[in-house]
């Protein structure tokens, strides 16, 4: 079996490029794809050292090269900032984000133990440790800050979902339409939730579950701390149901984070990203369906996105 066959899936430029910044007397001898990632091609590269061992590298390719430049500069810029910070983030290998020398934008990274956990159980466990690790996150303080955070969603476009509560809905894009509240800015992830965290988990004990690694920072970003607790809020509601997505923000303060100071800036936020997710909910869904949760169908998250929004609007409007 040659190189290229071991490592099925990975371009020969790009298999090239990879042993070039591998040690001495290593290569790559498998490949293996990994699920969940929605705009990039993600594979575990196992690495045959020289000592007969191996170790693992992640590749993380976009073949859709739109905005790739922009955010490969950012991830490796992120991984390089995050080293010896405590936030336990990849650690950067290569990048070559022109495409300059793999067939598509790439970056080389090294692979973190652990795995993703979408599952109920283990919950209540598992939100304190989610809030305690946005905290560091924003504790972060960079010699260069990234750039400012972009919203795209405007009251013009958010989709309704069919069947929704109409005044909390219209209620909620009137929110939106008002100029974002002042705020002090914070290093973001702007991508933090379920999906991008590690954890080890002892199958027999989910309560054990301790988080390994944070990934996927090509979405870096400065600005309120807010926007990425709603972020997670809204993914929790989703995958966990609207009541989870309000405790989020009590436990990022208990966990020594702080919020907006009014009850409007902070619903400003909340509803800001509830209503993002509704332009995304069939390409938000379908990476949980891949996991196992195949219950959560774009109508069924449709319908927790509508009581989320609606809570949202009842506890903080």
């Amino acid at each position: 079996m040659n190189n290229h066959d071991e490592a099925a899936g990975v371009r020969p430029l790009t298999l090239t490029w990879v042993n070039r910044h591998l040690e001495a007397g290593e290569r790559v001898v498998g490949a293996q794809a990994l699920h969940g990632g929605i705009t990039a091609d993600m594979r575990r590269l196992t690495i045959g050292t020289r000592d007969g061992d191996t170790r693992h590298l992640v590749l993380r390719t976009f073949v859709n090269m739109e905005h790739a430049e922009d955010w490969l500069n950012r991830e490796a810029g992120a991984l390089t900032l995050l080293t010896g910070t405590g936030v336990p983030a990849p650690g950067l290998v290569a990048v070559d984000p022109t495409a300059a020398q793999c067939e598509y934008p790439s970056l080389l990274m090294t692979h973190l133990a652990g795995r993703t956990v979408l599952d109920d159980e283990g919950l209540e466990t598992r939100v304190p440790r989610l809030a305690r690790q946005l905290v560091a996150i924003h504790a972060v303080r960079p010699a260069v800050r990234p750039r400012e955070y972009v919203a795209l969603t405007t009251a013009d476009t958010v989709v309704t979902p069919k069947g929704a509560d109409a005044a909390a809905w219209a209620a909620a894009i009137d929110v939106i339409r008002k100029p974002a509240p002042p705020y002090e800015g914070r290093f973001l992830h702007r991508d933090f939730q379920p999906g991008n965290v590690l954890f080890d988990v002892e199958p027999s004990r989910p309560a054990s579950a301790r988080i390994t690694g944070v990934v996927d920072w090509a979405g870096v970003s400065w600005g309120p701390a807010d926007l990425d607790v709603a972020h997670c809020s809204t993914n929790l509601a989703l995958l966990h149901g609207p009541a989870w997505g309000l405790r989020f923000a009590e436990a990022y303060e208990e966990a020594g984070g702080v919020l907006a100071a009014t009850a409007s800036e902070r619903l400003y936020w909340q509803v800001r990203d509830g209503l993002a997710c509704s332009e995304e909910v069939r390409l938000v869904s379908r990476p949980w369906r891949e996991a196992g949760r195949t219950e959560l169908t774009t109508r069924a998250v449709e319908e927790r996105l509508d009581a989320y929004v609606t809570a949202v609007m009842d506890a903080l409007g």
